[in-house]
């Protein structure tokens, strides 16, 4: 199995030279096999024949055929994993099930990220070595911070810049190392703002996370007011430059703590609970309401989910994942009573009874239940 190690790289002015230069040629290999493939694609259809049907080695030897020389002082391999990306990105075109499904685009050199793939990157004496340029006789290692260890095989490694910052993902190839079997289970109800489990609470939007929103909101009003007020000229101010990078610094730190809050709580659950219970909820048809899109996006549904999913196959235990249409909210924990119809627990509670959005008031039986915890207790039936 694959454990992946993101790290922060430490560059010098040269190595930033040719990160950057890896960057520009992933973006150009992308966009120059794009538009090579859309017009295989496009006369495949009016011919109808399967050998003209575009594919990865026919866009790849076609753009290898037509190199410049100034492409032959660059890694070759950069062109080989961007074609074999745009072909795992045109294959998702044809799956409507995949999240932002769609036709693949054309890269912006704009982009606040770009980066590029290697599998011919090593680690020599704690550093980052990359492939040899064209030219010159020395090998760039990189110096990088962040990494826990660096035990398994190294394999495809992913090399980005973002917000005038260098990035790794290390991917290692290790063993399944299980942890202890506590016989015990729990679930999970996930919503906006807090997750529930048997054994209480996590927060998930703290009250630190609201004061940077509000910052946030202020940034992006000032941002908008500039472009309102000056168009295109705006973003060539020092201020303009200044106001986005506050704005990009604190939407950093919010990821941060986010993903720190969730990677803590998803490790004590694989450390204390053998079998844990999540709803797979359809998060992103969840997200056309206007009302709950922004809550459900600072919330986080997916990563959570992401991340729990690789650390319980890491670890050896059980993921069960509960049926979109499962009624854990409208269902009584103890007497099995399903509500329907005007019955119904909405985001609003229940206006017939007038009961609110915490409440769970069984009327087969006279339970009173918190309607987290009645979830939760739901989502746990099927561990047994």
């Amino acid at each position: 199995m694959l454990r992946t190690q993101k790290v922060r790289l430490y560059p010098n002015r040269t190595m930033q030279k040719v990160i950057d230069n890896l960057c520009d040629y992933r973006r150009y290999c992308w966009n120059q096999g794009l538009a090579l493939w859309n017009d295989m694609y496009d006369e495949s259809l009016i011919t109808t024949e399967k050998k003209c049907k575009p594919n990865e080695y026919k866009v790849r030897k076609e753009l290898i055929a037509n190199k410049a020389d100034w492409e032959y002082k660059l890694s070759s391999r950069c062109l080989i994993w961007t074609i074999n990306d745009l072909s795992k990105a045109w294959k998702n075109f044809f799956n409507k099930s995949m999240p932002d499904w769609g036709k693949p685009k054309f890269k912006s050199k704009k982009s606040p990220r770009q980066g590029f793939k290697t599998e011919r990157a090593k680690i020599v004496d704690g550093r980052l070595r990359l492939d040899k340029p064209r030219g010159t006789k020395e090998w760039f290692d990189i110096p990088f911070k962040g990494a826990k260890s660096l035990d398994g095989d190294l394999k495809v490694v992913s090399i980005y810049r973002e917000n005038g910052k260098y990035w790794a993902s290390l991917p290692f190839e290790v063993g399944i190392a299980k942890k202890r079997e506590t016989s015990r289970n729990t679930a999970v109800d996930v919503n906006v703002g807090h997750l529930n489990y048997t054994d209480g609470k996590v927060n998930t939007l703290p009250n630190r996370l609201r004061m940077l929103y509000k910052r946030i909101r202020h940034y992006q009003r000032v941002l908008a007011r500039k472009r309102e007020v000056n168009g295109n000229l705006a973003t060539q101010s020092n201020n303009y430059v200044k106001t986005k990078a506050k704005l990009q610094r604190d939407y950093r730190k919010v990821t941060n703590i986010q993903h720190d809050i969730l990677q803590k709580f998803t490790t004590k659950l694989v450390d204390n609970y053998d079998s844990i219970v999540i709803e797979d909820l359809d998060v992103k048809r969840m997200q056309m309401t206007h009302v709950a899109s922004k809550g459900l996006q600072r919330s986080q549904f997916g990563y959570f989910r992401q991340i729990l999913a690789y650390k319980c196959e890491w670890y050896g235990k059980q993921l069960i994942l509960a049926d979109q249409f499962y009624p854990s909210t409208q269902r009584c924990s103890e007497c099995g009573y399903i509500k329907s119809g005007e019955d119904k627990v909405g985001l609003n509670g229940n206006r017939k009874y007038g009961t609110k959005h915490s409440e769970y008031i069984c009327y087969e039986c006279g339970a009173v239940k918190d309607r987290d915890e009645n979830a939760v207790y739901n989502l746990l039936a099927l561990a047994n």
